[in-house]
């Protein structure tokens, strides 16, 4: 077995020998690639300066779609506000319309009552001639009185606006003429304190040794 053993040993050292390789042959070539490493170094800087740039817009994205958001939002809230104004707005209308026809309902029956009293406070002769000329000549007396007591009752308080009107005018003359006055005496106390200084200081050079003191005008 070891003789064996020993034969299979020397065939396969002499089949390594035979099956060894030969020398390899290759062309000189540059390795690393086609680029240098200062155009690498470039290329490098370029993405990191794209990845940058990518990431920023994406952020400058996301902030504008947020605002773009919030202002909708804003929109949304502003529209509703203006819904709401506007259904006041119509409710207020709508109130004050009723609160219109109220106060024509309430003016039409005043003013028949106006009619009807100044109907009955005609004297007897009147009343005779107008009930026999007729219902037209009735109604038309009673709008003549209405409006006469209507135009009575403008002209007074037309008047009583005149009378305001000139106790304003009144008062504010009166007013002008007291600062008119007071900025007078203010004007002439100043002078004379001008003037009086003005003597003093005349009489101290005039008279050094006077027992006038300063400030005294005699």
């Amino acid at each position: 077995t070891c003789s064996v053993a020993q034969k299979e040993l020397n065939d396969l050292e002499r089949w390594k020998e035979e099956h060894r390789p030969g020398p390899v042959k290759l062309v000189p070539q540059r390795l690393g690639g086609k680029e240098s490493e200062a155009q690498a170094r470039q290329k490098q800087q370029m993405m990191l300066m794209q990845s940058k740039y990518q990431q920023k817009h994406k952020r400058e994205q996301y902030v504008k779609a947020k605002k773009a958001a919030e202002e909708a939002e804003i929109l949304k809230k502003k529209a509703i506000q203006r819904e709401k104004a506007e259904r006041l707005e119509v409710k207020k209308r709508q109130q004050e319309m009723q609160r219109r026809e109220v106060f024509l309902e309430d003016q039409y029956y005043k003013t028949n009552e106006l009619l009807n009293r100044l109907d009955l406070g005609l004297p007897k002769s009147d009343s005779c001639q107008i009930a026999n000329r007729g219902p037209e000549s009735t109604a038309w007396s009673r709008s003549h009185t209405y409006k006469q007591a209507l135009r009575e009752d403008e002209n007074r308080r037309l008047e009583e606006m005149k009378q305001e009107q000139r106790r304003k005018a009144e008062l504010m003359e009166f007013k002008q003429k007291q600062e008119e006055e007071a900025r007078t005496r203010a004007h002439q106390n100043e002078q004379r304190r001008v003037n009086n200084a003005f003597l003093d200081r005349l009489q101290n050079k005039t008279q050094p040794n006077s027992i006038y003191q300063p400030g005294y005008s005699g």
